[in-house]
């Protein structure tokens, strides 16, 4: 078989075949008698074996070694291939990520690219102080795609520069929020922390109703966090987790404070009481959690919270019955 219908068969050009021969790796069987390249179907084999071992990224030296060499071994070689397979749609990937996020902030002009370039370049910066400063500048000077905000926050690890972050997010709108909710199923407990935390920042209803949901999150940082947001939102459902912070010492002076802004009607200011009065009713609780019991019940305004106050002046525990008086007599002198 001649070179053109070699070619014409195989879809490889005679000038690569030519190309194959004058490195090694292909040698034509045999000549007519005009001097013409002439491939036999071992030779068409080989063809076909060398392009499908380029297919598999494997430079022309690489494929000549493990065509030739009877002791080549292809599975460091393919490890090797697997790896920068993978550095390399890592690269791709962040490449992707970056132009559309450029796009999203939609540049009229060139300067418009580079400004948004150097902000993100500055988001990923390893100083803390120009992450910092890239965040409060995105608000005011650089729109940058709230994507790439949610990015930083959920991976940043300064308290500063993650505050800065989560402030800079909150004035974007609400457009981070279903970002965030994903965040909330991340197998990294700090990337959920800090979902959550954003989600508490951002004061508006698509981020009040992820926050509800949260309250059933299987992690209980996540649970903790999402009432307190929902307790300055005044969310009645945030009552029980807030009543166990107390309870079990976790924040509960943010806790009390919180059930004490949800306690402005007397409906739930009598539910929030009952809660409260509950744990206090248990005599397997502890002294230290009763009186931080009877602490936030003194944060609940109502005559419910006063009855509760009234009995507990008479506790056996002479702390708990001070604390009880004393929070009487404020409310009798108001």
């Amino acid at each position: 078989m001649l070179i053109g219908e070699v070619a014409r068969r195989s879809g490889v050009s005679a000038r690569m075949l030519r190309h194959y021969e004058s490195l090694g790796l292909l040698r034509p069987t045999g000549r007519t008698g005009g001097g013409y390249r002439e491939y036999a179907d071992e030779d068409i084999r080989r063809i076909f074996h060398i392009e499908s071992l380029r297919a598999l990224g494997l430079s022309l030296r690489e494929v000549g070694s493990a065509l030739d060499d009877p002791g080549f071994t292809p599975s460091a070689l393919i490890a090797d291939l697997v790896r920068q397979t993978r550095e390399r749609i890592t690269r791709e990937t962040a490449l992707l990520t970056r132009l559309r996020r450029i796009g999203a902030a939609e540049p009229t002009g060139w300067e418009d690219v580079l400004q948004t370039v150097a902000l993100l370049q500055a988001l990923g910066s390893e100083s803390a102080d120009r992450r910092q400063r890239a965040a409060l500048s995105s608000v005011d000077e650089v729109p940058v795609p709230v994507e790439a905000l949610v990015e930083a926050v959920l991976g940043e690890a300064d308290t500063n520069v993650a505050g800065a972050l989560r402030w800079a997010l909150a004035q974007s709108g609400d457009g981070g929020v279903p970002l965030l909710a994903e965040g909330l199923g991340s197998p990294v407990a700090e990337v959920r922390k800090r979902a959550v935390q954003s989600l508490a920042e951002i004061p508006y209803d698509e981020a009040t109703a992820v926050l509800r949901d949260a309250l059933a999150h299987a992690d209980l940082v996540v649970r903790r966090c999402a009432a307190l947001a929902l307790g300055a939102r005044e969310v009645a459902d945030a009552v029980p987790t807030l009543i166990d912070m107390v309870v079990e010492e976790a924040n509960d002076v943010d806790a009390a404070e919180a059930l004490s802004a949800l306690a402005s009607g007397p409906a739930s200011a009598d539910r929030i009481t009952d809660g409260l009065v509950a744990f206090l009713a248990d005599g397997a609780v502890d002294a230290s959690t009763r009186l931080r019991l009877t602490q936030a019940l003194a944060e609940i305004p109502g005559a419910a919270a006063s009855r509760a106050l009234a009995d507990l002046s008479r506790d056996e525990d002479r702390t708990i019955a001070l604390t009880a008086a004393y929070v009487l007599k404020l409310r009798e002198a108001s």
